[in-house]
């Protein structure tokens, strides 16, 4: 394993992170503030509360999870798409440096900033609401899970891509109207039966719910079928980017 391949791919993609600060970080924690604004504040003092919780805290858990998972696309798929799109790759290609070691860099940088947005809006809810953590060892365990398979997901939609347009099919057309629908702003509970079961067809409820169990100790399915949800997603993406390679498919433009 060349570690230091690893490094230097990790630390070019964190850099430009920093500096693009407004777009990767400021951005997106001014547009959750808004959502607590708007749901938490004028919406949450109308709804009370939902299964003992107070609407305001039980929705932190959803936008969170609606930050990390289009954050954690987009960032993995810009960081492999852009090099194929200026020329670049093909330093990376020429450069003693195995597919491995791209995947651990590109992945690993873009999964960091996801976690670092996660956080950075866990702590903008303190300002809106107060909450609790019930279990933050399992908080984290899904907020790192969540963030290493989706940027995983965008690392293959980055490889997939063949224009910006592309990039951005997935994160808005896909991830977040199931976010929306996963039950982010609300409980499946709520939902009358027949769409109960409907809403149980979509992948996000189980990462909302595990996530959400993690904070209340409550959740809208067994956070052993959400902890096994995310970890079957993590696994079918590693074995997407294993056979991506095997069978020749370079990173090219």
């Amino acid at each position: 394993m060349n570690w230091y391949a690893v490094k230097a791919i990790y630390r070019f993609e964190m850099a430009r992170t920093f500096r693009t600060l407004g777009e990767s970080i400021i951005s997106p924690v001014l547009t959750t503030s808004l959502y607590f604004i708007v749901f938490g504040a004028a919406i949450g003092a109308r709804m009370g509360e939902v299964g003992g919780v107070s609407y305001g805290a039980f929705i932190i858990p959803g936008l969170i999870m609606l930050s990390l998972l289009n954050e954690s696309i987009s960032n993995a798929a810009f960081g492999i798409y852009m090099p194929k799109w200026a020329g670049t790759i093909f330093e990376l290609l020429s450069a003693p440096v195995g597919w491995g070691e791209a995947v651990l860099g590109y992945v690993g940088a873009a999964a960091s900033k996801s976690v670092m947005l996660g956080l950075l809006i866990l702590v903008t809810a303190r300002f809106f609401v107060d909450y609790e953590i019930a279990h933050p060892l399992a908080m984290i365990l899904f907020l790192l899970l969540t963030a290493v398979s989706f940027s995983l997901f965008g690392f293959i939609i980055g490889l997939w891509a063949t224009d910006f347009q592309k990039l951005q099919v997935i994160p808005l057309m896909v991830m977040t109207p199931l976010t929306f629908l996963g039950g982010a702003f609300y409980s499946i509970d709520m939902l009358p039966p027949v769409w109960q079961k409907i809403a149980l067809l979509n992948p996000v409820v189980y990462l909302i719910s595990g996530f959400r169990w993690s904070f209340f100790g409550r959740s809208d399915v067994n956070v052993v079928v959400s902890f096994a949800a995310i970890c079957g997603f993590l696994a079918l993406c590693l074995l997407a980017v294993w056979w991506i390679f095997r069978t020749g498919w370079r990173l090219k433009s």
